[in-house]
Formats: C-alpha cells, sequence, structure tokens
C-alpha cells in the first residue's frame, strides 16, 4: 500500500518542464495556433506510441525556439480536424480502393512513401492555460495565454502519469496538493474503452476541505451512473478532514486567531464540519447492498444520528408537540397550507402568534392569550391529540361567559379544558352581532376581536359570517398535517438537529416514507432553522462551523428553473450560504429541473450520463463542460458508472475523473 500523503508530496515535486518533454511522449506538431484552438499534425505510429489519443485527452505544448523560455501550454483534445493536404490523400484512397489495392495490414501494396503520406491526420484542440516558471523558479499556470508564437515553434507531448497528475491537481494560486487534509477522491479517466489506459499507471486525483466546505456543489447525471457513490465519497472527504480540525465550536481560540476564519493555515477547518443528509431514497440511513456492506451509518457510527417520519428502531421520530412548540408548529401549519390561496386561509396563515415583547402592556397580552387559545382550538377540533389533562388560560368576563353558559361556569380566566375553549370561542363568533360587541366598539374605539382573532375564529367555526352555518373547510384544512404531531414534551427536533450539527456530527433525515409534501415541509423547516441559528451567530459575532447541506433527488425540494422567488429558503443558502458556512451539496437527473439562481452560484459540478441535447445545452453555459458534450451523451452501463467530469472550485478547468468506489477503507493502492 502507498500512502496517500507520500504521493501527494511526489506529486508536489515533479516538474513538468524536465518530465513531460521525453522523446517517447512525443505526439506530434501544431499547425494552427491562436488564443483558443490549436491543430494538430498526427502520425499513427506516434498515436501509438503514447498509447492513444482519446477525446478529452490533456496536451503540452512546448515552445522550442529559444531553450530558456521555460513555458507549455494545456490542451485539450476535442475532435479530429481536417489536414490542408486530406482533400489530396482521399483522391489516392479512392483510387487504390477503385483498383480493389489492400492499403493496410502487413500486405499492404502502398509504396513507403504513400503509406506515410497516409498515416498523418489532424487533432483539434481547445487551449485551457499555460505553465510556466515565474522569477523565483515555482510553476504557475494562467487560464489564457499570454502570447503565442507561429505554430511551427511548438513541439506537442502526451503527459506522464506523474505530470498528468500536476495538470489534473493544479488549483488557483498555483498550487498542487500538499496540504495534510487533502483527500484522494478517484483517478484521471479520459474515455469509456480502456485497452489502453487499464495498462497504465493511475493518475491520482485529490480534493481540498476548501473546494467543498461552504460550497455549492452539484451532482448531475441519469440514474445508476454513480452520482449517490459521489456524495458518499465526499461525506467521508468531510469526515477525514473534520478529523483536524483544533478546535470544538465554543472553544477559545489561541491569542490572535480570526474568530471567523473558518479555516486553519494548512487548509483544515477550524471546527468539526457538521454534515445533514436529506435521504429521500434512504440509502443513507439503512444498509446497502451497493456499499459493500458499509453504510454512512455504520461506518460512522459514533458520529451519526438518525431522523425519521415513522417510529423505527434505532432512530428519532421527528414531529412536534403542537401545542408546546407554538411557532415552530404554526411554521409547518402555514408551510402546509402554503398553496392554498383562499381569502380567509390567507388571512389565517397572516396571524402572528408571537409572544408581546412588553409583559406589562395588560392589552397587547391580553390579545395574545386569546390568538393562542383560538388556535389551539383549531387543533383541537382538527384533531390533534393534547397532552392529558392539557388547560389553556385566556381573559373572559362574566358577560362573554354568560352567553356562552347560563350559569357563567367556563371561566378561562381560571384554565379550562379544549373543548369547552373550543365550544367558548364558537359560542362568541355565533353572537358576535349581539349588543355585547356593538356597545363595545362604541366605547372602545375598536372591535372586542381584532383581525388576527377574527381570522382564527372564522377557521375554527368554519363560517365566515357570525351566527351563519358552516360552509368552508377551516381547521378540516388541517387533518392531513396531523401526523406530525406528537404530545411527548421533548426538544423540538429541528432544535435538537441544530446542536447536533453544532457539534460535528452527521445527521441522516430519512424520507423514505414520506409523501412529498412532509418531506417538502420538514426539509423548508430544518433549514430555515439552521439558516436563522447561522444568521444570529454571525450578527452576535460568534463563529459559525462549516454545516454542509446534501441534497438527494434535488428536483423534489428544490425551486424549478424559471422561479424566480429569491426568498425561498434553497436560493438563499445558495447565495448567502458563503458567509454563513453553509455548504450545499445536491444531485439529480437533469440540469434543467434546478432553479438558474441556485446554478449560477454553483463552484463544484459532478457531471456524470446525460442523455438528451436539451440538458447538454443548459451545460454548456458553465466553465468549459462544451468541451464534453460529444462524451457526455455515450455511456457504457456498468463500466461507465462513476465516470464523471469534474469541475471543484479551486481548479481551473474541468477534469475527467473516475470517482472511487465509496468503502471503508481511506488508502489506495
Amino acid at each position: 500500500m502507498v500512502s496517500i500523503e507520500n504521493t501527494i508530496k511526489n506529486i508536489a515535486n515533479v516538474d513538468i518542464f524536465k518530465e513531460a518533454k521525453k522523446s517517447e511522449y512525443f505526439v506530434g506538431r501544431p499547425f494552427y495556433l491562436d488564443y483558443d484552438k490549436a491543430f494538430l499534425l498526427v502520425a499513427d505510429s506516434w498515436k501509438q506510441r503514447v498509447n492513444g489519443i482519446p477525446q478529452g485527452t490533456f496536451l503540452l505544448a512546448f515552445y522550442e525556439n529559444e531553450p530558456d523560455v521555460q513555458e507549455a501550454i494545456l490542451l485539450r483534445v476535442l475532435k479530429p480536424t481536417k489536414l490542408p493536404t486530406d482533400n489530396d490523400v482521399i483522391s489516392s484512397m479512392i483510387e487504390y480502393y477503385k483498383d480493389n489495392l489492400k492499403t493496410s495490414g502487413k500486405d499492404t501494396q502502398l509504396d513507403d512513401f504513400t503509406r506515410y503520406e497516409f498515416s498523418f491526420s489532424g487533432i483539434e484542440c481547445s487551449i485551457l492555460g499555460t505553465f510556466y516558471k515565474d522569477n523565483l523558479g515555482n510553476i504557475k499556470f494562467g487560464a489564457d495565454l499570454e502570447n503565442f508564437y507561429s505554430s511551427h515553434n511548438y513541439s506537442i507531448y502526451k503527459p506522464s502519469k506523474n505530470v498528468l497528475e500536476v495538470i489534473a491537481n493544479i488549483r488557483d494560486g498555483n498550487s498542487v496538493p500538499g496540504g495534510a487534509s487533502d483527500v484522494k477522491i478517484g483517478k484521471v479517466r479520459f474515455s469509456s474503452s480502456s485497452r489502453f489506459q487499464e495498462n497504465l499507471e493511475d493518475a491520482a486525483v485529490y480534493v481540498t476541505p476548501k473546494d467543498f466546505l461552504g460550497k455549492r456543489t452539484a451532482l448531475f447525471g441519469m440514474t445508476r451512473t454513480g452520482k449517490s457513490n459521489t456524495v458518499k465519497k465526499i461525506i467521508q472527504a468531510t469526515v477525514e478532514i473534520s478529523n483536524y480540525a483544533p478546535y470544538k465550536l465554543e472553544e477559545s481560540l489561541e491569542e490572535g486567531d480570526n474568530v471567523l476564519d473558518p479555516f486553519c493555515e494548512d487548509g483544515s477547518p477550524k471546527y468539526p464540519a457538521g454534515q445533514l443528509i436529506f435521504d429521500i431514497n434512504g440509502e443513507y440511513a439503512n444498509a446497502n447492498m451497493q456499499d459493500e456492506g458499509t453504510a454512512i451509518f455504520e461506518l460512522y457510527k459514533e458520529k451519526v444520528v438518525r431522523y425519521s417520519v415513522l417510529n423505527k428502531p434505532n432512530f428519532k421520530v421527528m414531529k412536534v408537540n403542537f401545542y408546546q412548540d407554538i411557532l415552530p408548529g404554526f411554521e409547518l401549519v402555514i408551510s402546509h397550507l402554503d398553496t392554498d390561496s383562499s381569502d380567509y386561509v390567507n388571512s389565517f396563515k397572516a396571524v402572528d402568534l408571537n409572544e408581546p415583547d412588553d409583559k406589562s402592556d395588560f392589552s397587547a397580552v391580553t390579545r395574545y392569550e386569546r390568538k393562542k387559545a383560538a388556535y389551539l382550538c383549531c387543533l383541537y377540533r382538527a384533531g390533534f391529540k393534547p397532552p392529558k389533562n392539557h388547560k389553556i388560560k385566556f381573559k373572559g368576563n362574566d358577560a362573554l361567559n354568560k352567553m356562552v353558559q347560563k350559569d357563567g361556569k367556563i371561566n378561562p380566566d381560571r384554565g379550562i379544558s379544549l373543548e369547552d375553549a373550543s365550544n367558548w370561542f364558537s359560542t362568541i363568533w355565533d353572537n358576535y352581532n349581539d349588543d355585547y360587541f356593538t356597545n363595545y366598539k362604541k366605547e372602545k374605539g375598536h372591535e372586542w376581536a381584532d383581525e388576527d382573532l377574527k381570522a382564527l375564529l372564522i377557521f375554527l367555526t368554519r363560517t365566515k359570517t357570525p351566527g351563519k352555518a358552516p360552509t368552508i373547510s377551516g381547521y378540516r384544512k388541517l387533518n392531513n398535517i396531523r401526523k406530525l404531531h406528537t404530545d411527548t414534551v421533548d426538544k423540538p427536533f429541528q432544535v435538537e438537529i441544530t446542536e447536533s450539527l453544532r457539534n460535528g456530527k452527521i445527521v441522516i433525515i430519512d424520507l423514505s416514507q414520506g409523501d412529498p409534501h412532509i418531506q417538502n415541509l420538514y426539509s423548508e423547516r430544518i433549514c430555515k432553522n439552521i439558516f436563522s441559528d447561522s444568521m444570529n451567530r454571525f450578527i452576535d459575532n460568534k463563529p459559525n462551523n462549516f454545516v454542509q447541506f446534501y441534497y438527494e433527488e434535488a428536483h423534489n425540494l428544490f425551486p424549478k428553473k424559471d422561479d424566480k422567488d429569491l426568498s425561498q429558503i434553497y436560493n438563499r443558502i445558495a447565495k448567502e450560504g458563503a458567509k454563513l458556512n453553509l455548504g450545499m451539496i445536491y444531485a439529480t437527473q437533469e440540469v434543467s429541473s434546478i432553479s438558474t439562481n441556485i446554478l449560477k452560484n454553483t463552484q463544484n459540478w459532478f457531471i456524470a450520463h446525460l442523455n438528451n441535447e436539451d440538458e447538454l445545452k443548459e451545460l454548456r453555459k458553465y466553465y468549459d463542460f462544451r468541451d464534453f458534450t460529444d462524451s457526455l451523451l455515450k455511456f457504457s452501463s456498468e463500466s461507465d458508472k462513476g465516470f464523471i467530469r469534474m469541475k471543484t472550485y479551486s481548479n481551473p478547468f474541468v477534469v475527467p475523473v473516475q470517482i472511487d468506489r465509496f468503502s471503508a477503507s481511506k488508502e489506495y493502492e
């Protein structure tokens, strides 16, 4: 076994200007060169000697007119191109074919000169940038050409394994892997066919913590192309780099250290990263055959906390006590009613159930207690099971109590049951046209029930007009959200989840047995709570550890492509999450299924097989993926799983990579 640390050290010590210009790696010469494109002349024998030139291959063009010029242009092979002499060659070929002469193999009937002429072909390449040495002798990379010379002054070489590792791992700032927290994620792979490649040494590809922590990462590709495996490798890498974190979140830092800088000097995070996985299919929370018997929760048992929408062994249940956690429960209610635009429902959703700041304001406290009580009565009528012997108090008076019951025994000032409270409010609304309320308005200058309380009473009684028969659904609209309620008194699940993430835990939300509406409710609620907590810490000048959100089947949760509502929590995480150390990793089949606001803020891209031109058209808009649109349409089943094109935040161009298979092993051959 070769340790990752030793291999990284070897990459950092490679001098490409010595290593790459060996005669055995020579492949041809350019006959045209500009700032964006190069056209090369290559021969069959040169291609055979370097074990082929597959589409997407990196090549290096060295300037040879002045030996002291330490510069190499980085090229990527795109497709064949015509040579200026091709028409003559084709005419000659046709003549030979007509005469039924053999033109290939050992029995060729071509003369040596003609066979030599026939062996040449052209290749079109894109120009990715320039490697050069600065005045201190350090190898640098620039993502363009500062200058170019006449094409005949260049020779083209295919990189060796060592040089290829430098190219694949070059980063902004012109560094190659070397930090203690760098993690191997795969190897360079150029083609689906591997007759030549399987006999060559693997060129390792690494990622750095700063590529993913607090950044937005997309994984696109058809089902069964290796997206989930890649996500698991990222999770695994995040756990490994978190092991280097020297502090816990609430510990004091060393004197002079910037409390808001989340990274140490070596690139590792200061605090362990929390990871939150929204598991739509249940493959992270449960054992999975494709993981060689090792699921995330098994590999990191001491770090994982699992939640489910159902009661399951070794899972915490995500339910809210709607009677105890008023605001969290009401937010779930609002989310549940989000698509209902009825006037009375909109009024109900607009009710303010926040406690008044000034507890000495008797009028404000009275209004709040009545609203809270009326809301709880709506829950009760909708079938939400209350805690045992649950009583509620709010301000009434003798006249109102007698209006409800002639002897006035139902007195909310002393605390009454939810059944009695529901009857109390229903009777009040039925009699709201009574002289008592008319005189109250004349005397006080305002109605007994404010707009919020009216909205709640309409919802409770299912009638918009006092004294009329019920004509609307009212509280019945809450029946389907009843399953989210529990009558226990535990801490709200979203608060527990946030605390676990602050302690560097992996939290897996198993949504595989929930309907799509419930999936959205829970996902949105949890994300909002973490975002709010992060924003509060940021405002209070407290450090935020990195929290990474993972969204499988993201199209089920994210806003659609043309959705312009930037206030949605997923858009806010994408646009504002960087300053709060919130990372987003999302996987789905189609580029076009994701909001453009999220795509435009995505820094890391992992692209597997896409099966139609519409998706490729979307992809061409980003970075240099246009170089791969032809190859991304092709897919060879099992052998191409995990074969992706990767653009990370710190890499200046796309690299084709075979992602390592997820397993418990942290070393490679």
